[in-house]
């Protein structure tokens, strides 16, 4: 555990009065290993002893109806729950539940007897390494994103189904946060909100009509989805702090394809262990406070790569139905945990101004994925090796869209590799995209689709429903000198971590076979050399004005 998370502050012995067991526990001798300098940190229901090598995390004995802490059952419980569920995610973080033994103020982790206390213990890591701080840096990138979607989609889909009798992932505990929030904001009467008038306080009943409409069209939505088991046992605050960066590690279970084994990997930690309510929800819930929690931070294109990695890793595009229901249900959270703190006495002017702000911000982010924009279709059309599966994941997070990439889907399709490359496979894969294109096209969203489309027979349909639903459509013609084809096609074969299976052969034969894009066709052609060291740059624009 880094120095700062769940919002804790430091403590030092002798500046606080403090609980005699934890002034106990602020002695080296204490602890059964050596220590560097003792820190306290604390939050409203618990306290963490960083010792150097490891963090020690005991619960407050406090009950907020929320959380209750006031047994030492509880807690004992609590600790082993923490245990249990943060290790689905982060094994090599979470090490045990130590007991601690008395008397109180001279409590120690070394002893026997009768536990006074638990705590759970967790290896420490620094501030620098939380995500945090790693974006500040600069330096969380794509790649990480595309891990981390495989990593959560693994663990959603080993975790715990709800029970079809629970009330978890029901429609009406769907609703009921959803409705607290925007009720406490509705009556809240601090900062943007003390006036009757203001326009955030307009945006507040706007987003109150919004919910109560979107709610009856989605009601049915949310009891197919949780009938169909995506209402699992989560992780229920899946944001960036509580996301550290650490060293590359051999993975568990081994690396799949598509998964390269020996690089740094983010690990999610703090689960919600107190409140089951929170953790039992719709799998897409959770992958949407992390694409929000990006796009608070002015990160919008890493949040849709991580979203389409996520869709890649678990083919859930029917969960985007749901979509922008919980996106602005994370947004309201946040706005209100920054109302309610601005109805605290102790503030300073800047606190004042930096959660106004704060409040504001979250309520435009909840509203913005309540508005519906007028889609778009972009299909590529290019040989095995031209640059389409690199440049399409780039262009679906500058420009965010939903990219459907045919080589994924066909291994969706068929597990078979003796089948999966025959002509019915094939034609299977294209019926399957379109489907999907529609569907996303349907609900609002823009749509990258990545495959060959070398033949003008697979082309057409997509054209056809750009037409259909009268969205703006583009085809995108990546090429490369045929040299680098066949060097990119070898080397990526080498390499192993990508879903396409082409070879220089296959290559060969589509560069023989391919149909020109025609202009009877009807597609507004751009085209793509990738050989070129500024391609993206120059591809960018012209896509960018075709979004506006």
């Amino acid at each position: 555990m880094g120095s700062s998370a769940c919002h804790a502050k430091a403590a030092f012995p002798g500046e606080l009065p403090m609980d005699p067991l934890i002034r106990g526990l602020l002695r080296p001798e204490a602890y059964d290993h050596p220590t560097d300098a003792l820190e306290l940190l604390e939050t409203h229901i618990s306290w963490v002893i960083l010792t150097g090598p490891y963090a020690y995390k005991l619960k407050k004995p406090v009950n907020f109806g929320f959380v209750d802490f006031t047994t030492l059952e509880q807690r004992r419980f609590c600790c082993e729950e923490e245990l249990r569920l943060n290790r689905r995610l982060a094994e090599d973080l979470y090490l045990s539940v130590k007991p601690v033994f008395g008397p109180r103020d001279q409590a120690s982790f070394v002893g026997h007897g009768q536990p006074i206390e638990f705590a759970v213990q967790m290896r420490q890591f620094p501030q620098t390494a939380l995500l945090p701080a790693v974006l500040a840096r600069g330096e969380l990138t794509g790649a990480l994103l595309d891990r981390l979607a495989l990593d959560v989609a693994r663990f959603q889909r080993t975790a715990a189904v709800a029970d079809r009798e629970s009330p978890y992932g029901a429609p009406d505990a769907v609703r009921a946060p959803v409705t607290e929030n925007l009720r406490i904001l509705s009556t809240s009467a601090v900062g943007p909100l003390a006036v009757s008038a203001s326009p955030l306080r307009n945006l507040v009943e706007r987003l109150r009509d919004w919910a109560d409409g979107e709610f009856s069209r989605l009601a049915p939505v949310f009891a197919a989805r949780k009938a169909e088991g995506f209402v699992r046992e989560g992780h229920g605050d899946m944001h960036l702090g509580n996301m550290v960066l650490r060293d590359a590690a051999p993975p568990s279970p081994p690396a799949a394809r598509g998964e390269p084994a020996d690089e740094p990997r983010i690990e999610v930690f703090d689960c919600l262990e107190f409140n089951p309510a929170l953790r039992w929800i719709d799998v897409i819930s959770e992958v949407a406070f992390l694409v929000m929690d990006l796009a608070d931070r002015g990160r919008r294109d890493l949040g849709w790569r991580f979203l389409n990695g996520w869709l890649e890793a678990t083919g859930d595009y029917a969960g985007l139905h749901v979509w922008a229901w919980y996106y602005c249900y994370r947004a309201l959270v946040r706005a209100k945990v920054a109302a309610l703190r601005l109805g605290q006495a102790d503030l300073t002017e800047a606190e004042s101004a930096r959660l106004s702000q704060q409040l504001g911000e979250y309520l435009h982010l909840g509203w913005q994925a309540t508005q519906i924009e007028r889609p778009r279709l972009v299909i590529t059309s290019g040989v095995s090796g031209s640059g389409k599966s690199l440049f399409s994941q780039l262009l679906a997070a500058e420009l965010g869209c939903i990219r459907l990439r045919s080589d994924v889907e066909r291994r969706r399709l068929f597990a078979d590799p003796s089948t999966r490359y025959a002509p019915p496979a094939t034609a299977a894969t294209y019926e399957r995209l379109l489907e999907l294109a529609k569907q996303l096209l349907e609900n609002g969203f823009s749509v990258i689709v990545d495959a060959a489309f070398l033949r003008r027979a697979q082309r057409a349909p997509f054209r056809a429903l750009a037409q259909s639903l009268q969205v703006p459509s583009r085809l995108i013609e990546f090429t490369a000198p045929q040299e680098l084809l066949e060097r990119r096609v070898a080397e990526r074969n080498l390499r192993g971590h990508d879903p396409s299976e082409a070879t220089v052969d296959v290559l060969r034969r589509q560069l023989r076979e391919r149909e020109p894009v025609l202009a009877e066709e009807g597609w507004h052609v751009l085209g793509c050399d990738t050989s070129l060291p500024d391609a993206s740059a120059r591809l960018l624009p012209a896509l960018c004005e075709f979004r506006k």
